[in-house]
This record gives C-alpha cells, structure tokens and sequence, in this order.
C-alpha cells in the first residue's frame, strides 16, 4: 500500500488511531516476548540493519554497503516475491545485482543453515529485523532519515512508527541519512554513537533530458526532488508489481510531454525484463562517514 498520509503529520486521523495503536503494539509485544524464548544464537555473529520506522527510510543500501565492506552474507525475510524478481523480492533481487550472497525466507533457519557452512568465518548481516527476537544480535545499528524523523511520532497505524521511540536505547549505533530539510523535533539519545551519511541518486540521463519519473516505494518524494528535469511523475504502493498495462500507460505519459521514463533501481527490478532496456534507473549510492567504518571494524573484532 501506499504510505498514509497522516504518518507525517498529527491529523484528526492520526489522533483517532491512537487506540488502535495501542492495541497493536500491546499484541506485538506479547508476540515478542513469546518469540524470544526460543531465540537462536549464530556462532559467526550477527548484525542487524534495521529501523523503527515502517519503511522508506533508505535501509537497504546500508545493508549493501555494510556486506560489501565485510564481504558478509546477507539475510532478509523477501518482501513481495514475485516472478519477475526470481521469487526473492525486489530488494533482495537488488543486492544480489550487486554480487552479494542474499538468502531469502525465514532468517532464523537461514542463519542456522550459514552456520553450518565449513568456511563461516565473516558475520552475517541481516536486513530489517529489529523488532525479530528469534535470532540474537551481536551488533544492531538502526537507520533513520534526517528528512523523516520520528514521522508524526505515533505508532502504526496512528503513524509510521513500529514501536516507541524509546526502542533506539536497544540499538548499539544509528546512521542518519541527510537531508537538505532536516525534520525538527527528531532528537536522538547521546549515549548512543550517531553516524551520518549522504545519497546521491545517480541519473543515467543528462540533465537536458526531460524526464518522467515513477516509484513503487515507502516515500516516493524522495527520489522525485532527487532527480533534475523531471516533467511528470507517478507514485504506486511500496513494492508495486507493474502491469503491461501500467507501463503501457507510464509510456503514453511520458510521450505526451516527450520526456524518457526513469524509476528507482528497486522499481526497475520488478518491471517485466523484456522492458528493461526501454526504461532506466537512477542509482542511489550511499556514502557512509569514515568514523562509522572505524567504530564498526573495532565491533566485529570484538565477535572473534
């Protein structure tokens, strides 16, 4: 579905949900709780990469950078599998684009399976997972976008919060994404090591080329203003399976104004592959600061 609205603002709705809010979260708890008593503990150590916040905040090329810089596997549960991503979800179709090791499904028994491997030396790294209490964490560093925030502060489905914010107290580190806005009120804890980092979306056009950009994700603002010359713009629910007949229509969009179709590379991977070639994705690179290597090096020798 498509974020609602109100996730960013205290709306009448938003105050209306609150109960139902507080329901969900009392459920969840009672789930975690239950969940934890059987929880697994991988010998090769594990770091988690996850948020508080109910997508969009830009976790997953965290993830890529944070495997690449450890050459770990990498371990996620495999939103939205379709065909057209290898049944693997387009986020994880996405990592392993990028030559890494994903393993898709249920991450405690795909944790167990890597332990067995006769060569486990590396950490595994695993995508979202926070609120999983089946699998211990030897490291967890939450990620949040500085644009973003806390969101309007309320929990789901008041607003985009999994649980309180008093849950960053759990992480061991926090990477906040820059923004050009930075949203006020989104304080952080000062016993927590805070690391920042910066996006930069890499168009594979000009910036003469008009173009017409489409996304299927949490925050689809965000890649918009990211992008130069656009002309027209089409937002759909975070990870979107596009028809023939979308695209059909995305295309007689993008005719109309003679701009080019360009969409996110999570978008891409979930477009039908004989269409690949006729539309491009800009790729979001995510530099981290060198001080968040230095503390994480210094962690992972700690897991031997």
């Amino acid at each position: 579905m498509k974020t609602p609205w109100w996730f960013l603002h205290k709306t009448p709705l938003a105050w209306i949900l609150i109960p139902v809010s507080w329901l969900y979260y009392l459920i969840g708890r009672v789930v975690y709780v239950f969940r934890k008593c059987g929880a697994y503990k991988s010998h090769r150590g594990v770091i988690c990469v996850g948020n508080i916040m109910a997508g969009g905040v830009g976790k997953t090329p965290i993830v890529r950078q944070i495997a690449n810089y450890l050459d770990a596997p990498v371990v996620m549960r495999g939103y939205k599998k379709s065909a057209r991503t290898g049944n693997v979800g387009d986020e994880a179709a996405m990592l392993a684009r990028d030559g890494l090791q994903v393993h898709v499904g249920d991450r405690k028994s795909n944790v167990i399976l890597l332990d067995k491997q006769a060569d486990a030396e590396t950490p595994i790294v695993m995508d979202d997972g926070f609120q999983n209490p089946g699998i211990k964490k030897d490291i967890s560093i939450l990620v949040f976008d500085q644009g973003l925030g806390f969101g309007n502060g309320f929990l789901l489905p008041a607003g985009p919060l999994r649980e309180p914010r008093r849950a960053v107290r759990r992480a061991d580190a926090v990477i906040v994404i820059r923004s050009d806005c930075p949203r006020k009120r989104f304080n952080l804890p000062t016993d927590i090591p805070v690391f920042y980092a910066t996006n930069k979306t890499i168009s594979p056009y000009s910036e003469n080329q008009k173009l017409f950009a489409f996304a299927g994700i949490g925050y689809p603002k965000k890649f918009f203003k990211s992008i130069k010359n656009v002309v027209g713009k089409k937002s759909f629910a975070d990870h979107y399976q596009y028809t023939d007949e979308d695209l059909k229509k995305l295309f007689e969009l993008a005719d109309k104004k003679g701009a080019r179709l360009i969409t996110t590379e999570k978008d891409w991977v979930r477009i039908p592959p004989e269409m690949r070639d006729e539309i491009k994705y800009a790729r979001l690179d995510t530099v981290i600061d060198d001080n968040f290597w230095n503390w994480l090096g210094e962690k992972v020798k700690c897991l031997g």
